[in-house]
């Protein structure tokens, strides 16, 4: 699924918020509803107060409760009064349009106060009679909420600050754990450790940044093998270079003692020449395997190709018998004609090197609907199983003798020489930059002898009218 942490991030930050804008609302009801009863001891002093005032009333008379409510008032800084449940007054009680009003809004001690009302609200406590009301303005300092507003500050702004910075803590969790591996891995890679990977320990997740991984891994991947394939090239480049110097430093000995000055020139232009492909085959591979380029900006006939081919093998191996079974024609769209021809012939070559003048080399191209299939058939002594892979190795030779024998040891100017172990190699590279594979095996008679090496190039191939 594509914006994956996108989603999760959605979710997560969409989870957060309702859950924020819940727990405020739930937190301030809880807040509200907690603060908004009066104090038990001020309810017992309003009940004292009340029955303070009926024992007066009953035992003193209405003039005593009078100069009472006039301390208590005094005393508290608030409206009190004593009423019958008519709305009559007693002790001189003050009814004021307020009172008039709060009468009826009178509630109970029990009940919960609005906090948000500017005004203290009334409080009723009737007497034993329940015909007589001791009315009293709740007092300032009985009205309950004391710290709502200091509870309301912090769920309205520590509360959400909190959790934010909880969520963002997780999200930095989440993003940050992926990158910092990302940058151990990438120090660790930049000091010389190319076997660090990192994907492997973000198997729980799947997202972009579990993409980031594998695209790293997958750049760590190729750049370690490139490193290790240049450092085996370079050590193989060096060590096959040590030969023909030698040579060459024995040739010049040969001149300056004019010692057969003309085999010794000779020598020299034969390891010269060879020197120079061995470097520019080198060079072109290391090119193929860094570059990785994509050769498909052509179309040719490919029978046309192999056909020229074969017949410059021909000349340059005229004891050999090259067989070829190709069509009339096959269009080969998307490919880059230089570089399959050049693997196409380092193939063919390789082949007739190997085979010996009394044994043929069979070149076949058939076609499917979706592939042209190259067979490079030899007879000459095939390959061990175990190193049918390894013969596309640079430098990989199954003989490892370095100098031909002496029927083949003839300097021929102009010729290549054969034998330095590049060809199969990068007839590999070569063949996968337009595409297609190449693969190796031995094939048997029908008593399991082996009779010789099978080199398969299969190519896509696109149709003219497509």
């Amino acid at each position: 699924m594509k914006n994956r942490l996108l989603i999760k991030l959605c979710c997560i930050i969409g989870a957060g918020t309702v859950l924020l804008f819940w727990m405020i609302d739930i937190l301030s009801s809880q807040a509200e509803q907690s603060m908004s009863s009066i104090a038990d001891e001020h309810k017992q002093e309003l009940r004292d107060f009340a029955k303070q005032a009926e024992y007066i009333y009953l035992k003193q008379g209405e003039t005593a409760l009078e100069v009472w409510l006039d301390d208590l008032r005094e005393q508290e800084k608030t409206w009190i009064a004593v009423a019958y449940s008519d709305i009559k007054p007693l002790a001189n009680s003050d009814f004021t349009y307020r009172y008039e009003q709060g009468i009826w809004l009178g509630r109970s001690i029990d009940w919960m106060i609005h906090l948000y009302f500017e005004y203290n609200p009334i409080m009723d406590i009737p007497f034993s009679d329940k015909n007589t009301h001791f009315l009293i303005q709740l007092p300032q300092r009985m009205r309950p909420g004391k710290y709502y507003t200091y509870a309301d500050s912090a769920i309205q702004f520590a509360l959400p600050l909190v959790l934010l910075s909880l969520l963002s803590l997780v999200l930095y969790q989440h993003l940050m754990s992926p990158l910092r591996r990302l940058e151990n891995a990438t120090k660790q890679f930049s000091e010389g450790n190319f076997d660090v990977r990192i994907n492997a320990s973000l198997d729980s997740r799947d997202d972009e940044l579990t993409a980031l991984a594998d695209t790293f891994d997958h750049m760590a991947d190729r750049t370690s093998k490139l490193i290790a394939s240049q450092r085996q090239m370079l050590s193989d480049l060096s060590h096959e270079l040590r030969t023909p110097l030698t040579r060459m430093d024995m040739a010049v000995d040969f001149l300056e003692l004019q010692l057969d000055p003309k085999k010794a020139a000779d020598r020299l232009r034969y390891e010269a020449i060879n020197m120079r492909e061995l470097v520019e085959d080198a060079l072109t591979l290391a090119y193929l395997d860094t570059e990785r380029p994509k050769l498909n900006n052509e179309t040719f006939d490919l029978a046309e190709l192999i056909n020229v081919i074969c017949e410059d093998s021909r000349f340059e191996y005229p004891k050999h018998t090259l067989i070829t079974h190709l069509p009339d024609q096959a269009l080969i769209k998307n490919s880059s004609q230089r570089a399959l021809g050049q693997a196409i012939e380092n193939v063919i070559r390789n082949a007739l090197h190997y085979t010996p003048t009394d044994k043929n080399v069979m070149v076949s191209l058939s076609k499917t609907d979706t592939l042209y299939s190259l067979v490079i058939q030899d007879e000459g002594q095939g390959v061990p199983e175990e190193l049918l892979e390894d013969i596309f190795k640079p430098f990989f030779r199954v003989d490892k003798a370095r100098t031909l024998s002496d029927a083949q040891s003839e300097l021929k100017i102009g010729q290549k020489r054969s034998g330095f172990g590049l060809g199969l190699s990068l007839a590999l590279r070569q063949v996968e930059a337009v595409k297609g594979t190449i693969k190796a095996s031995n094939y048997y008679s029908a008593d399991a002898q082996k009779l010789g090496l099978l080199i398969t190039i299969e190519l896509p191939c696109v149709s003219a009218e497509s």
